[in-house]
């Protein structure tokens, strides 16, 4: 029905015939004479019709926004003072012969407009209209073509790409899984996985030493900006590497991406610790491209009388630091006021805070209320320790670890920005050594990625402290966000089982659970290892949208339904009796309102 998409016509095809098919953009009507702007998904086209053509004048007459219409006519230069540069067909236009209205269209509920402010909401629900926005259309592109360069690069790097089964079971990986219950077996269920985990490991057992693919996962919990309760993973597994060769892999990967779709030049990709990490930055996944970092002071704060900052000085669970920020005595009261309850989001009670107007006067040159409170001698230690100078302020943080951490990290971040402190583009980071376990509310020992990651330490030593042992595993952080996490995975029984006895799962449940992998272990289990990345997250990056929403075809809403099929919705009486299932009438104070 076509000779040309809209979006590659060009000065080369001035002088001939041309069939387009699309959809009406934008319909102008100057003076006798009318003009469309056809779209698809490769651009815009403007077309125009005169009165000579007398059946087709009178079917653009009739033509609104959106329907869908077949275009013969020829192409030619646009005259002198009309071309316009800022779109990829602007030199040229369609003199329209034929005219044929495929289809009409209602009035669409939002204009197909990048400078239209339409609420989410109206754009979940019409996604269709919404997706024929070139904005969101590009977007998906971007994700197309991104996903053909990595499927193109790992199998030009021997990596097999196998599917791994979505029905499987419920298997331990930090969040609430999805079940499916079974129709043919009674009371049991399915799980829609997480990630292909164990699957991939028992593709390693089997000999294929280099698997990929580009796999749904599923996860049941609360939903951020840059989560779904489905999403995509690039999954990869390998064997005979260690982690050095493995993160080079991926590092090469995902910089021959940058390089191709957006012409970046990824710099190296240093490595840095989890401890100091968390130690400078509050967080295991620092932005390199702003330059502040955290100091401890609890050694200077120790004696001093101030309760906020004496307290937990001397707690072992709590830290006391300081962040200065470059030329930031010009934040305003009004600004530290709002990055104060901004950062009790996190947990913070409260920002304590020093001015440094003029660092040559001492005391003096000094602005703060909590001046009051703090010996010289500590006052000067602490511009020391930051190396602070005139036109500064530095920020405090004194609770918790956990709640510094969270709280002067997210303050670093929003400062960075709002100061212009970024000093690049992208900065990409290694972060590796991370703990094996951290412990819960309740004392008890939990996986920080998960249970098949490799120690760096015998079982022996495991066993006997937990809290202390390290992990083979690395995250892919970029920009302050983690784009994708791997490990050196378990291959021997013996460690497995160490592992599940410190996580609290006994023998009897290691075999109910995990008895397959057991079994698989003990028959030959290569060293191997990999990393996975969220797809939707890259494509977030990389578009620069703000929301994983933006970057997915058919997203679901931060409560996990689909405002375009009203998902999920009710199951009749019938297909439940089928599955043996019977629902609960809520009390009346869990129902919704």
């Amino acid at each position: 029905m076509r000779s040309h998409y809209c979006g590659e016509l060009n000065e080369s095809n001035i002088g001939d015939s041309a069939t387009l098919c699309g959809w009406v953009h934008r319909r102008r009507d100057h003076g006798g004479v009318i003009f469309l702007d056809m779209r698809d998904r490769d651009g815009i086209t403007q077309v125009v019709f005169d009165p000579d053509t007398v059946e087709s004048f009178a079917l653009a007459e009739q033509v609104r926004n959106e329907f869908v219409i077949q275009v013969q006519g020829l192409v030619r230069s646009r005259p002198e003072g009309t071309q316009n540069s800022e779109m990829a067909t602007g030199k040229i236009e369609v003199l329209g012969k034929e005219l044929i209205i495929l289809n009409a269209a209602e009035t669409p509920p939002f204009q197909l407009d990048e400078h239209m402010e339409v609420g989410e909401d109206v754009r979940l629900r019409n996604r269709y209209i919404d997706l024929r926005r070139p904005e969101m259309l590009n977007k998906l592109r971007m994700r197309s073509k991104v996903t053909s360069s990595i499927r193109n690069y790992l199998d030009e790097n021997g990596f097999l790409d196998i599917e791994t089964p979505i029905l499987t079971r419920a298997t331990p990986e930090g969040a609430r899984d999805y079940l499916v219950p079974s129709r043919t077996h009674h009371g049991k269920f399915f799980a829609l996985p997480q990630s292909p985990q164990l699957f991939k490991q028992l593709l390693m057992v089997s000999g294929m030493d280099r698997y990929y693919q580009i796999a749904k996962c599923f996860r049941d919990e609360d939903l951020r900006a840059d989560r779904q309760p489905e999403f995509t993973q690039i999954d990869i597994e390998t064997s005979f590497l260690n982690e050095e060769a493995i993160m080079q892999i991926a590092e090469a990967m995902i910089s021959s991406v940058f390089k191709e779709h957006l012409n970046v030049e990824l710099t190296e990709f240093p490595r840095m610790t989890h401890a100091e990490a968390v130690l400078q930055y509050g967080t295991d996944r620092p932005d390199l491209r702003n330059p502040m970092k955290l100091f401890d002071i609890a050694d200077l704060m120790q004696q001093v009388e101030f309760k906020v900052f004496n307290a937990p000085a001397n707690d072992t669970e709590s830290r006391v630091v300081v962040m200065k920020v470059p030329g930031g005595s010009e934040i305003s009261r009004k600004q530290i006021d709002d990055y104060t309850n901004y950062i009790a989001n996190y947990g913070a009670k409260g920002l304590a805070w020093i001015k440094v107007n003029d660092l040559q006067a001492g005391v003096d040159g000094l602005q703060s209320p909590i001046l009051k409170f703090m010996p010289e001698q500590v006052i000067k230690a602490v511009l020391s320790r930051t190396d602070a100078a005139t036109g500064d302020i530095l920020f405090f943080g004194a609770d918790k670890a956990s709640v510094v951490n969270e709280a002067m990290s997210a303050l670093r971040d929003i400062v960075g920005k709002d100061m212009n402190l970024l000093s690049a583009d992208w900065a990409p980071l290694w972060v590796i050594d991370f703990p094996m376990f951290e412990s819960d509310k309740d004392g008890n020992c939990t996986s920080v990625h998960h249970p098949f990651t490799a120690p760096s330490c015998s079982s022996e030593e495991l066993e006997k402290q937990p809290l202390g042992a390290l992990s083979r595993a690395y995250d892919m952080v970029l920009n302050g966000t983690e784009l994708g996490g791997g490990s050196i995975r378990i291959n021997k029984p013996d460690m497995q089982q160490a592992v599940f006895r410190v996580l609290g799962i006994d023998e009897a449940e290691a075999d109910e659970k995990f008895g397959f992998l057991l079994d698989a272990l003990k028959y030959g289990c290569p060293p191997h290892g990999g990393i996975a990345f969220g797809l939707d997250r890259l494509i977030m990056m990389m578009t620069g949208s703000q929301s994983i929403r933006d970057v997915i075809a058919f997203p679901k809403t931060q409560s996990a339904s689909c405002l375009l099929t009203d998902a999920p919705g009710e199951v009749g009486s019938k297909q439940l009796r089928e599955l043996n299932i019977r629902l609960r009438e809520l009390p009346k104070t869990e129902q919704k309102p």
